[in-house]
């Protein structure tokens, strides 16, 4: 593989686990990076960095952030988005993968890119309503600022390094198997 293709990989499998903390965040990251001519999008998906696409991801980042501070919004938020992160994974990582034959670039699209970010937004919704479920829902603010705030430092790894964004993404999905493994049920 060519050196422009694995960092293309490392920026859309960055982007994905940044989706799995905020759907629209990472939209809009690559978007306004496409737009400033940071990042070179796939020709299909040029579409991402029109100035309609930046206005209008950057207006859905805007609500999507501010909703995850309504307690028991949140919780509907994360039940639609579970989804949407893997759609939206896929997205980033297609939209952004170079010189790699369709076949490989959908399949490494929809494991790794929508793999990532629905594990990473299924964690992130569990801990969100073992939140609600212990203090009502007064805790899911603070857990709605971590979350914003590792979208934004993953989206923003990813764009100006990407090879310290794959880092980052191996680091989350330890974290959150090792979260996983402390609270499954023992045989």
């Amino acid at each position: 593989m060519e050196p422009d293709t694995i960092i293309s990989l490392f920026l859309g499998i960055g982007l994905a686990a940044s989706v799995g903390f905020r759907v629209f965040l990472p939209l809009f990251a690559l978007s306004f990076a496409a737009y400033l001519g940071v990042w070179e999008l796939n020709d299909s998906w040029q579409w991402i960095g029109s100035l309609t696409a930046l206005i209008t991801l950057g207006v859905a980042t805007i609500v999507e952030i501010f909703a995850y501070f309504i307690p028991w919004v949140d919780n509907v938020l994360d039940s639609i988005a579970i989804p949407l992160a893997g759609i939206a994974g896929t997205a980033v990582v297609v939209s952004t993968a170079a010189n790699l034959d369709p076949v490989v670039t959908w399949s490494l699209a929809i494991i790794a890119g929508g793999g990532t970010a629905t594990a990473i937004k299924g964690a992130n919704a569990a801990g969100r309503l073992t939140s609600t479920g212990t203090t009502g829902g007064l805790a899911n603010p603070l857990v709605s600022t971590v979350e914003t705030g590792a979208a934004v430092a993953v989206s923003t790894a990813s764009i100006l390094v990407p090879p310290i964004a794959a880092i980052l993404v191996i680091i989350i999905l330890l974290v959150i198997f090792r979260i996983y493994r402390k609270i499954r049920p023992k045989k």
